[in-house]
């Protein structure tokens, strides 16, 4: 089910009024009618996978039962390896079985011989790399006795299959979600005009940015070979803010639904666009999945600790696997590999850290030297996002070849000219307003917010752009991974 549906606008208030009106008074039943909305809203799709989310609930509801029960260190290991396998192994079936087999085919073919092997027409389940990483979370962080683990079993189904989040994040921890569906809940007004609030914004990002930039960002790279190289620059920059309005849109709305119920995700994207270094960048974009990498794979391996080598190693590794998690494509692993190099310097200097304000705190403008870092750091951005939309690495090539040509200097070409201007223009009044809104957890948190007369013109400008320039109905980028 889509966020901006007809079925999500008629699904989300009959959740609602049932949640505040029918069974308010009784906790189990609340976490019970999520339980049951969130596999309707996960049905929807296919109810076929229903099967792969309740097994993972069981698998790792037992074996957080057990680890409870058990002090033997062997035997926990053994546990929390049940989990990682289970979970991992439906991850790494659906997602990247026919990615190492045609991989393997080719190495082989390379060599001089011949296997004989057929791909499976596998569908990758929505949002199976999501609730995968929330649910190891859990195990990983109660085998670590960081987490007492639960024994109610709704409420833990609760927590894996909670719809607003369920398949495109934000990745929460389970020491910060779960123990909310232990707490009563009561219906806060001010939370919930929060959280329209945060859904508007998050629908304007999705069906007005993400979806008109789409258009002609599809349009380019599907016919990259045939366009000038100043046309191929504005693809990759129609593409940045499609993924950013689509991923962040999709998480501002999340954020938002969770707290017409009650429920306080964290922020996952922090105005990244705005970073000074890409060190910063990785700091605001896809917090929870950055945090998720850097706490249960970068740190064990042994971080920025050890030796020059391993820190290397060790700053690819969580960058490769962060780019293989979004697809079994060779572009997603030079994705991560090139965000690799883009960061290694700025590590190995000890300068990973130097940007932890907001960028022109208190003032209205950027420095020279502020604007200076944050272009460059969007242009180096801008240029791994070629390979990450680009359909192999030889289309990525040929793109990156088609920019860096005499052709650089043409006029750009659109196939329907005088539309993207306002595209354009839209891209320009979004930026406006995220420059304005920088300071909190989104945009509009408090825009206009003591004047009643903007604020509410405000509001409403917002809806008319999303019912005049609204883009055609596209499923969200993160639904494929």
């Amino acid at each position: 089910m889509l966020f901006n549906s007809i079925d999500f606008a008629i699904f989300l208030p009959i959740v609602f009024v049932l949640y505040w009106f029918v069974v308010q008074k009784n906790l189990r039943f609340q976490n019970l009618l999520l339980v049951v909305s969130s596999y309707i809203f996960y049905g929807w799709w296919d109810w076929r996978f229903l099967s792969l989310i309740a097994f993972s609930t069981i698998v790792d509801y037992a074996v957080g039962v057990a680890l409870s029960k058990q002090n033997d260190s062997g035997k926990r290991k053994i546990l929390l390896w049940i989990s990682i396998l289970v979970n991992l192994g439906f991850l790494g079936f659906f997602k990247y079985y026919n990615f190492f087999l045609d991989n393997f085919i080719t190495a082989f073919t390379f060599f001089g011989s011949e296997i004989q092997a057929n791909s499976l027409n596998i569908i990758l389940p929505v949002g199976i790399s999501f609730y995968t990483f929330q649910t190891l979370s859990y195990t990983i962080d109660v085998y670590k006795n960081k987490l007492e683990p639960t024994k109610n079993f709704i409420s833990f189904a609760a927590f894996v299959s909670f719809f607003p989040q369920l398949v495109a994040g934000p990745i929460e921890r389970a020491t910060n979600l779960l123990p909310q569906f232990f707490r009563h809940r009561r219906f806060k007004y001010n939370h919930a005009i929060d959280g329209l609030r945060q859904i508007l914004w998050g629908l304007f990002k999705k069906v007005v940015i993400a979806d008109n930039c789409a258009t002609y960002a599809n349009y380019i790279f599907d016919n990259s070979v045939d366009l000038n190289g100043s046309t191929l620059v504005l693809g990759a920059v129609f593409f940045t803010f499609q993924i950013y309005g689509d991923f962040s849109g999709y998480s501002d709305i999340a954020i938002g639904v969770s707290r017409l119920f009650g429920f306080n995700l964290k922020q996952n994207f922090a105005f990244p666009y705005f970073s000074r270094d890409i060190a910063e960048f990785w700091r605001r974009w896809h917090i929870s999945l950055s945090t998720w990498f850097r706490d249960y794979l970068y740190i064990p391996v042994g971080g920025s600790r050890g030796t020059l080598a391993k820190t290397i190693r060790n700053v690819f590794i969580i960058f490769i696997v962060s780019g293989f998690w979004h697809g079994a494509n060779w572009t997603f692993i030079i994705w991560g590999a090139l965000n690799a190099v883009y960061f290694l310097p700025i590590l190995l200097t000890k300068n990973n850290r130097n940007h932890l304000d907001i960028v022109a705190e208190g003032k209205y403008l950027p420095s020279f030297k502020e604007f200076g870092l944050m272009s460059f750091t969007f242009i180096l951005t801008v240029f791994a996002w070629i390979f990450f939309r680009a359909e192999t690495l030889e289309h990525a090539f040929n793109y990156v070849s088609g920019i860096f040509s005499h052709s650089i200097f043409s006029v750009p070409y659109f196939k329907d000219g005088s539309l993207a201007i306002p595209t354009l223009i839209l891209i320009v009044f979004f930026i406006f307003i995220e420059w304005i809104g920088r300071r909190d957890k989104y945009a509009i948190e408090s825009i206009f917010i003591r004047q009643s007369v903007l604020k509410w013109s405000f509001y409403y400008l917002i809806l008319i752009l999303i019912f005049v320039f609204a883009g055609s109905n596209q499923e969200f980028i993160y639904f494929q991974f």
